[in-house]
């Protein structure tokens, strides 16, 4: 069977006669050119800089508005979904909560978020789980349950209405999962599938129907995240994004999920044809409360809060933790930041330094505060002494902490790779072969055994970026409580911040320089770029990254105005035109 597409070039669109499988294995390792727009090569690096109208990098540290008045398109890679964004499809379009993406391969983390375009090529194994999975879909889909809810006419239909039936579903349910009106020849193209499944020995309606759904899924309309673009009048070298393509760039950035029935509208209205539509939309989309879990998602991905759960900690050091109190403390952060963004102060440098906590009752008698029961979480002041803000939180100290021992390289890397973009090559070759972790048991504390450490020429160059700040961090123990000793020796907790010079007495200290410096500031910015653009972005990209910046720092680094001014970049409102 062959889905014809609009345009669609001929890697996509000629399916021959195996179908939709072919396709897919046409698509293992595609790169080449997606309409006007370069697929693969992409760039890496970080940059500075973002804005509509032309930005660049300035000197002394600060980003510096582009003094052109050119539109600075970026590049549009052709983007995939990722199991993140599959499994919220599924489950907007079809009530299915069973998170079918899992079976699917792990993303590659490129970017860091899983959703980098340039690494997530199609395995044979992935292009056959596609397979699997569908099925799987299309099966509950069309279970005596769920029929109905494809279309009323699903559970009385007729040899004289099943063609108008089909149509239906098909006209109803497509749009929705392919992100754009679905046209006629394509719906004739479904029905005649659909038609081709009656002979079959035991075919039913929801079988047949079934074959469709699964022909729909594993088609590159959904799997992909196609776009045209429409042409810029104005501008002949350009391209604006389409309203259904900037329905779809809208969506999956705030709420991870197709594109609802609104959107769509908005789309086939002309509603998003202007910079000022796709800021008074994404207001929207941002203020529902579909936006917190993309935030969730991010945050479950830049911190080391994901796999609290499973920390391996001596029971007889440790008897207290339980996979159910790593849980709580990666809910802990999780409410503590949407509570900071979408409910209170809403900056950054707030959430690097509140003096305050979310605890439910388990989480609190874990760490000995009274006063709190039940499972509700509820906010409660800290001690500002020891603690401010999401760094210094249990969870996060513990995330940064592998044995039962601290390690102040990787609190240190942590800090200064994810808080700070400033990248520290791991070492490789003969040289990693070289690098051994200290003896736990060579001196009394983390400071001495990391001192030693770092005498080793090998390890010096790197351990001087990373050692100083975890060394701040000492007076957290491997679950994240407060320590003043270990191994009755008292800690020093003083330290530095690399590339700064800033000297720094201890943990409160250290979150709150964090926090008064711009550039940490542009590196959260930066990690939402990468995040809400699929891809790492770079050099080419400095006028949207100092657009960006820009406006992060004139709203006083308001989390939610970043958001939006990422959509207000040439980056995401253009893509270049032909050459």
């Amino acid at each position: 069977m062959r889905m014809p597409s609009r345009q669609t070039p001929t890697r996509i669109r000629r399916f021959g006669p195996c179908g939709f499988s072919i396709a897919l294995a046409c698509l293992v390792g595609c790169s080449g050119t997606i309409g006007d727009k370069i697929v693969g090569g992409g760039s890496s690096g970080s940059g500075t800089g973002t804005g509509t109208g032309g930005t660049g990098t300035g000197t002394g540290g600060g980003p510096m508005l582009c003094t052109d008045q050119m539109v600075h398109a970026g590049r549009a890679p052709l983007r995939r979904l990722t199991r993140f964004e599959y499994n919220n499809t599924v489950r907007d379009v079809f009530g299915d909560t069973t998170n079918p993406a899992i079976a699917f391969p792990a993303e590659e983390l490129g970017n860091g978020f899983g959703n980098d375009a340039d690494a997530l090529s199609v395995s044979s194994l992935l292009a056959e789980e596609y397979g699997s999975v569908a099925a799987g879909i299309a099966a509950r889909a069309t279970a005596p349950a769920q029929l109905a809810k494809l279309a009323p006419c699903a559970t009385t239909v007729t040899a004289a209405t099943e063609d108008a039936c089909t149509r239906t579903i098909v006209e109803s349910l497509v749009p929705t999962l392919w992100r754009r009106p679905i046209v006629e020849a394509e719906t004739l193209d479904l029905i005649k599938l659909e038609q081709s499944m009656r002979p079959l020995v035991g075919a039913t309606f929801p079988t047949s129907i079934a074959a469709v759904i699964e022909a729909v899924l594993q088609s590159p309309d959904f799997l992909y995240r196609i776009e045209w673009g429409v042409a810029d009048v104005a501008q002949p070298s350009l391209k604006r994004v389409s309203g259904y393509e900037m329905a779809t760039r809208l969506s999956y950035l705030f709420w991870g999920t197709t594109p609802d029935s609104t959107l769509l509208t908005a789309a086939k209205n002309g509603d998003l044809g202007t910079s000022q539509g796709v800021l008074a939309r994404a207001t929207q989309m941002l203020d529902d409360p579909r936006s917190h879990a993309v935030v969730r998602f991010f945050f479950d991905n830049l911190l080391p809060i994901s796999g609290l759960t499973d920390l391996e900690r001596d029971k007889m050091l440790f008897p207290t933790y339980t996979a159910q109190i790593g849980s709580y403390m990666h809910d802990e952060t999780q409410r503590f930041l949407e509570y900071e963004i979408f409910e209170g102060p809403g900056t950054w440098p707030d959430a690097m330094t509140a003096a305050y906590t979310f605890v439910n009752g388990p989480l609190a008698t874990f760490y000995g505060m009274t006063g709190v029961t039940g499972t509700t979480f509820v906010k409660v002041p800290v001690d500002a002494t020891k603690r401010l803000g999401f760094l210094t939180q249990a969870g996060v100290m513990a995330g940064t902490t592998h044995s039962n021992t601290t390690n102040p390289v990787t609190r240190g890397s942590f800090v200064v790779q994810r808080l700070m973009c400033n990248t520290i090559p791991l070492p490789t070759g003969d040289i990693l072969a070289m690098v051994k972790p200290p003896d736990p048991y060579s001196a009394p504390t983390a400071r001495e055994r990391y001192t030693l450490h770092k005498q080793q020429a090998v390890c010096a160059t790197c351990h001087s970026q990373m050692d100083p700040v975890g060394f701040t961090l000492e007076n957290f123990d491997p679950m994240g409580f407060w320590r003043t000793q270990e191994n009755n020796v008292t800690i020093d907790a003083s330290g530095s911040i690399p590339l700064t010079g800033q000297m720094v007495s201890g943990p409160v200290d250290l979150v709150q320089k964090l926090a008064a410096a711009d550039a940490t500031q542009f590196c959260f910015a930066k990690h939402w770029l990468d995040f809400g653009y699929g891809r790492t972005t770079g050099t080419g990209d400095e006028c949207a990254t100092a657009a960006v910046d820009i406006a992060f720092q004139r709203s006083g680094f308001n989390v939610k105005q970043m958001l939006l001014a990422l959509t207000q970049t040439d980056e995401f409102l253009y893509y270049p035109g032909s050459p």
